[in-house]
């Protein structure tokens, strides 16, 4: 429990905080409160935008019952995304506040696919496509760097392809990507990706994906063939892998990150 007290502040009870957030996205219709997520959701959307207030005045302003905003409020703070302090005002029981922490911030709109999309236009402004190249490069070599630092801190020396591309698809994974490495029955060895975690920038910006397909290529030392791909439609983004018999592994341009600590 915080140990922060903040002032009283009056509850506007003829009024109703309410944004797109808060409205239930079955039908669009009824109240805010029609159900048990659609009313955790207004009594978030409630505290963002009025800060701290008690639960008989979150259950006016939203026309729900006391009883059953407590039992929403209790299951937000068990989760972590509310809080609440005790607020003494003279004789009598002293007065819970309930407030958002830092932690529900996740759970309001964001727009970081704007963001993304935004700054790519900015670097194509101020330094052409060749500066867009060279950002997209730089990224790339950053998670090659990390990729291969997993790579090299989970497996063997000269582990076989189907083991590096597991280990790929864990990092695209964790990254949003819903990533698997699939191996078919002839040994063919695949990377698919049921998501594409930077979707709208991808169809903008087409350098984004073939800089994906560099940095597999470099990272596994082997030859990439895209086969299917979201941002022209198909369900998933898929790669097949193609080993260079030629060539060992790892590549001997595989820089370590540098050691931290």
């Amino acid at each position: 429990m915080s140990e922060r007290v903040p002032q009283a502040q009056p509850e506007l009870p003829e009024t109703v905080a309410v944004s797109a957030f808060a409205i239930p996205s079955s039908n669009g219709s009824g109240p805010v409160t029609s159900s048990p997520s659609s009313l955790r959701r207004a009594i978030l959307v409630n505290l963002r935008q009025r800060g701290s207030m008690s639960p008989d005045g979150l259950a006016t302003h939203l026309g729900a019952s006391r009883t059953g905003v407590l039992q929403q409020l209790h299951a937000l703070e068990d989760a972590g995304l509310v809080s609440h302090q005790v607020e003494k005002h003279g004789v009598g029981r002293p007065r819970h506040r309930y407030d958002v922490t830092a932690d529900a911030q996740d759970l309001f709109p964001a727009d970081y696919d704007g963001l993304a999309l935004s700054l790519v236009d900015a670097i194509a402004e101020v330094g052409g496509d060749a500066l867009l190249d060279e950002v997209l490069a730089a990224r790339r070599r950053q998670l090659g760097v990390r990729l291969r630092d997993r790579i090299h801190d989970h497996l063997i020396p000269d582990a076989p392809l189907a083991d590096r591309v597991r280990e790929l698809a864990i990092m695209q994974d964790a990254g949003g990507y819903l990533a698997e490495a699939i191996v078919s029955p002839d040994g063919t060895v695949r990377l698919r990706e049921h998501n594409c975690a930077i979707f709208h920038v991808a169809q903008d910006v087409g350098a984004c994906c073939a800089a994906e397909l560099a940095l597999f290529a470099e990272v596994l030392g082997v030859d990439v063939v895209r086969e299917s791909h979201i941002a022209t439609g198909d369900r998933s983004c898929t790669y097949r892998m193609e080993p260079r018999p030629a060539e060992g592994w790892p590549p001997t341009s595989s820089p370590r990150a540098p050691a931290t600590g």
